[in-house]
């Protein structure tokens, strides 16, 4: 993940880390990183935690126009 140069590098993992009370191993991800797939998936889910935190996380409302579908029934006359 690449900033602008101008924008200061955001450390998410402590903010998150000050901002609540995690049991040992949480706090053990958070400070030394993903070991292994389980550990990258739910250190994304904590990532995603401290966007909402922050107000960051956007749900994408855009709808698709280009791929909308039909049924079987229009597909079938």
């Amino acid at each position: 993940m690449k900033d602008a140069p101008d924008q200061k590098q955001i450390d998410w993992k402590q903010e998150l880390l000050d901002s609540q009370r995690f049991n040992k191993k949480t706090e053990k991800l958070l400070k030394g990183g993903a070991k292994s797939l389980t550990d990258s998936w739910y250190l994304g889910a904590l990532y995603l935690r401290w966007k909402k935190l922050k107000g960051l996380h956007q749900k994408n409302t855009v709808e698709n126009k280009g791929q909308l579908q039909s049924s079987f029934k229009e597909l079938d006359k």
